[in-house]
């Protein structure tokens, strides 16, 4: 099937724009953060770890970007109404050190990848798999959660310190993902049209709470 002219024109393919300029800008802050917290890193190997990762993020955008650039859409112009929302969740959630940093990528990317898994379940083959093949490799998490559950283990009063630290981000998330639903009706739309009507949101958002809680359990951290 052809692609329209102008993708904006149509409902699926607005969702389609606003959804590929959300994960583009993501990947760009993820390139930034990842590089800026590189340098919290207790050491040159863990710095190298994540500056390799940093590193990737900027592929996926370029990937992201290609696509838009494709579909006719500016990418500059599909990421900007999430600036204000997605910058200022960062900017709000500065950490502190090493495992704040960690912690942030652990719970704010796991969380953030299980919603764009779920969403891309309702796009064409094509821009589905773009979408899954440019979620944070599952190494990420897995380098995050050993080094999270050592310190734990060093120190079980991390674990507090942490929770805490996991429950302000999930707020904050939550609060900047509330501003964006409000302002991009056609994605709201692309959500609701694909779950099938109200209890299939509410139920991808029970499945996205599950997913969260699993989470927090492997690293050991109280939700």
């Amino acid at each position: 099937m052809s692609e329209p002219s102008d993708p904006l024109a149509d409902p699926t393919g607005a969702a389609l724009v606003e959804l590929l300029g959300m994960v583009a800008f993501g990947e760009l802050l993820a390139f930034d953060r990842m590089a800026a917290d590189a340098r919290l890193a207790p050491d040159l190997h863990r710095r190298a770890v994540l500056s390799e990762m940093a590193a990737a993020e900027i592929v996926n955008y370029r990937r992201l970007a290609a696509r838009l650039a494709e579909l006719g859409i500016e990418p500059a112009e599909a990421m900007a109404p999430y600036v204000t929302a997605l910058q200022g969740y960062h900017d709000s959630t500065e950490p502190k050190d090493w495992l704040e940093a960690l912690t942030k990528a652990y719970v704010g990317d796991g969380i953030a990848d299980d919603f764009f898994r779920e969403v891309a379940a309702f796009l064409t083959e094509r821009d589905r798999q773009l979408v899954l093949d440019v979620l944070h490799d599952s190494h990420y998490a897995d380098f995050a959660c050993h080094e999270i559950r050592a310190a734990i283990a060093a120190d079980p009063k991390v674990a507090n310190r942490l929770s805490m630290w996991a429950r302000r981000l999930v707020g904050e998330g939550l609060s900047q993902a509330q501003r964006v639903a409000g302002e991009r009706i056609a994605l709201t739309l692309l959500i609701v049209e694909g779950t099938g009507d109200q209890s299939g949101v509410q139920a991808l958002f029970r499945r996205l709470t599950a997913a969260h809680t699993a989470r927090m359990t492997t690293v050991g951290l109280n939700n």
